[in-house]
């Protein structure tokens, strides 16, 4: 059996500390952790028995480790990545990649000087119904797709109470419904029927109490000849999220809430569909863990590329640009 990786986790807020509870259900890494915070670092090292809880991370890079996971806020994500990349670190960037692309090419030539592996932490690509349904869509199970539906939403308060006090409350730092929550559909929105193209986009801030960004979006999208239609909102009751691709000759449907796909290929027909009864928000974590560690031993490739984050974050960058501008905005 591989010898465990020396695995550091930087930044231990909400999905940091998840980072760290998943990979350690592993069973093949070592876990440290770098935090800044001195009451947050005392207890999660306590909590998870860490033994090795670094209060910065030039204390941190002193140490041998083998590769880190970047859960700090997304505007600190490229030069912290590259400063952990100089130091010989395999890299997992949690999600988005950045607020800004300014950055991006000085990381890729450190990846590349030091033969570095990476990845970014889109978590959506470990759900077995949206892996499904992106086999059975670039196998054209159901013919060309040509149409792509997705409708999020859920209680935002509910799930991360401190979210006024946190990196959400302002966009500079990552914050907002469009780089919090919709990146997620987006990155999956590209990974089913490719990268976006074009787009409009409306946003406002509707509910959320203490904040001042957009809590609910809407983006009409060309990803090539596939006509896309995005809604999410950060307000509402029920916390659902399903998928849509229209093919020529067939329709299927993720409803990640319910842990489920479908498809129908007959007008009135019934559905068919696959359950994966039981599945926990911590096992695509821990997919996503073992993922990364097969990619750092060389068994497997990146579950989402830098490049395909970095599509990712143009598109959110051209829908605030549309937000602003009221206009169709070109993703570069």
């Amino acid at each position: 059996m591989p010898e465990a990786k020396r695995i550091l986790i930087v930044g231990t807020g909400s999905i940091g500390e998840r980072h760290l509870r998943c990979f350690q259900a592993t069973g093949r890494a070592e876990l440290s952790i770098c935090e800044r915070n001195g009451p947050l670092r005392e207890r999660i090292a306590r909590q998870y028995g860490v033994a090795t809880a670094y209060a910065d991370l030039p204390a941190a890079l002193a140490a041998p480790h083998d590769a880190a996971v970047v859960a700090t806020p997304a505007h600190l994500h490229l030069p912290m990545s590259a400063r952990l990349a100089e130091a010989g670190m395999h890299l997992l960037i949690e999600k988005p990649l950045a607020t800004r692309l300014d950055g991006l090419d000085r990381l890729q030539s450190i990846l590349a000087g030091h033969e570095l592996k990476v990845a970014v932490a889109y978590v959506l690509r470990h759900h077995p119904a949206l892996r499904a349904i992106r086999e059975a869509v670039g196998g054209e199970r159901f013919g060309r797709p040509v149409q792509l539906i997705v409708v999020s939403g859920q209680h935002f308060p509910t799930y991360r109470p401190a979210y006024r006090e946190i990196y959400y409350a302002d966009r500079a730092t990552g914050g907002g419904a469009v780089q919090d929550a919709l990146t997620h559909l987006l990155n999956a929105g590209g990974w089913l029927v490719g990268r976006t193209d074009r787009l409009v986009a409306d946003a406002a801030h509707q509910v959320l109490e203490g904040v001042n960004v957009e809590d609910t979006v809407h983006v009409v999208a060309r990803h090539g000849d596939v006509l896309a239609s995005y809604s999410l909102n950060q307000h509402q009751a029920p916390n659902e999220t399903t998928i849509t691709v229209v093919c020529e000759r067939g329709t299927c449907r993720a409803e990640l809430h319910r842990h489920r796909w479908a498809w129908i290929t007959r007008p009135d027909g019934p559905w068919e569909e696959e359950c994966f009864a039981g599945l926990q928000r911590d096992d695509l974590f821990i997919a996503q863990a073992r993922a990364f560690l097969d990619l750092m031993e060389g068994k497997a490739e990146p579950a989402c590329t830098l490049q395909e984050a970095a599509d990712t974050l143009r598109t959110s960058l051209a829908i605030l640009a549309s937000i602003e501008e009221g206009t169709w905005v070109k993703v570069e």
